[in-house]
């Protein structure tokens, strides 16, 4: 170990996270004077790809982008696309549409509580290992997992890239009677889901801070899920959040391309900007029902409505269990509020124009513009995922803690290693699947 000179970390490969990403810390002197999340994997042309093709084609072809969200990819491009053709899809549509997003929270939040979070808090360097040490829990996420699977695979025709979504809203809808086991199903899972509340909250949590503004979708009177209005909670003024329309995403939220990365980089007003479960809860946690607010706060999380704002990512776990926890009670309450609608879906006539759509995936807000010709044909695409956003806020939320870590005294790579994992897992960057192990290179080199 070289002291007081200067040294790179590399993380070759991250594990357990979805896709292949690398990490590259550079130290001078105990400062961390860079710290860079690499995506690597090869561009996909999904926007590319999507020109030329029938309107109605966007929510199957997009549901591709992600086998475990599939339905955020499929309900933005629906938007958009009814966006353009000037359609509201609304009354039991939209409610089935939101119990289908309700499916999609639980599988994707509680695989990424169990499966890939918690052996973090727990000591463990696998799902396996934790399975090992605490069997009742894992198999508990499985069943919640299996609960949400049960309800896209119901409304969806299958649990990864449902079939059963169309634009204007379903090619099937149920009858009343038929959601009755599935309500019977979610109940049960309302036990699991609330035990998992209270596990997660006895976690120890390292204090951090993420000073990025926080970004996501707001409604009236209810926790956004499948769509609302871009708001954002400036760091600093957290009491005043601002909104705009969602046409107006382009000009806010703007992309650019980064030596170190395949994928984009987005920032809002020029700003980091962090979207996700901890924007969600800071936003409209105060919206959630009573008894889910209460799960919450008994876990520890600062009641939004107090007006503090829980910044820490580390804590984002026990907000993503409220998460799980408040979308088995949102699908409950829409199964029993059912009617099956006259019709499974409204037309959707192709005309020429641009449209946005937008809705809250697991890891944060999800965006999509489309523009038509005459025919309904596609020609031109715009797709902005949440992890594109959060990667600045990520990349200085590796350099603060590994800075704090080096603080405490000398670390060595494979505790700085680890520490980075740790910190980019808070966030549940969505890369694509990944069952890599580490590959770490270290280069050191001595001050001049």
């Amino acid at each position: 170990m070289t002291h007081g000179g200067s040294r790179t970390v590399r993380v070759g490969a991250l594990a357990r996270v979805e896709g292949e990403g690398a990490v590259r810390l550079r130290i001078d002197g105990g400062t961390v004077t860079e710290a860079r999340l690499r995506i690597y994997e090869p561009p996909r042309f999904f926007e590319a790809f999507l020109r030329g093709r029938r309107h109605t084609e966007t929510p199957d072809l997009t549901s591709r982008v992600c086998g475990i969200c599939p339905v955020a990819y499929q309900t933005s491009a629906c938007q958009a696309i009814e966006d353009v053709c000037g359609i509201t899809v609304d009354g039991q549509l939209a409610a089935l549409r939101r119990l289908l997003y309700c499916g999609e929270w639980i599988e994707s939040q509680t695989l990424h509580i169990h499966l890939l979070h918690a052996p973090d808090f727990l000591g463990c360097d696998s799902a396996i290992e934790l399975a090992r040490s605490h069997r009742a829990e894992v198999e508990r996420g499985l069943r919640l997992k299996q609960a949400g699977n049960t309800v896209m695979e119901f409304l969806g025709g299958r649990a990864i890239h449902p079939i059963n979504v169309r634009v204007g809203g379903f090619h099937h809808v149920p009858t009343r009677g038929e959601l009755r086991p599935l309500a019977e199903r979610l109940r049960q899972a309302r036990d699991d889901a609330l035990a998992t509340v209270a596990w997660v909250a006895g976690f120890d949590f390292p204090d951090a801070e993420c000073d990025a503004d926080l970004f996501a979708l707001a409604a009236p009177d209810t926790y956004a899920i499948e769509a609302g209005t871009p708001t954002v909670l400036p760091h600093g003024d957290g009491a005043n959040p601002r909104t705009f329309p969602l046409t107006d995403f382009p000009a806010r939220v703007v992309e650019e391309q980064v030596p170190h990365s395949t994928a984009l980089q987005a920032r809002l007003d020029g700003r980091r900007h962090l979207t996700g479960a901890l924007a969600r809860y800071a936003i409209s946690g105060h919206l959630l029902p009573p008894a889910v607010r209460e799960a919450a706060t008994s876990a520890g999380l600062a009641d939004p409505a107090s007006g503090e704002i829980c910044r820490n990512p580390f804590r984002s776990i026990v907000v993503r269990a409220v998460e799980v926890l408040y979308a088995v009670e949102e699908a409950l309450r829409l199964i029993g509020s059912y009617e099956r609608p006259p019709h499974p879906a409204v037309d959707v006539l192709p005309r020429p124009g641009t449209g946005h759509g937008a809705s809250e995936a697991p890891r944060g807000t999800l965006y999509h513009r489309y523009t038509l010709d005459r025919d309904g044909l596609v020609t031109d695409a715009c797709l902005v995922p949440p992890t594109a956003q959060n990667q600045g806020a990520i990349e200085e939320d590796l350099r603060r803690v590994v800075q704090g870590r080096l603080e405490q005294g000398e670390a060595t790579d494979a505790e700085l290693t680890r520490l980075c994992e740790r910190a980019i897992r808070n966030h549940d960057p969505c890369i694509s699947c990944s069952a890599h192990f580490l590959d770490l290179t270290v280069e050191r080199r001595r001050r001049a």
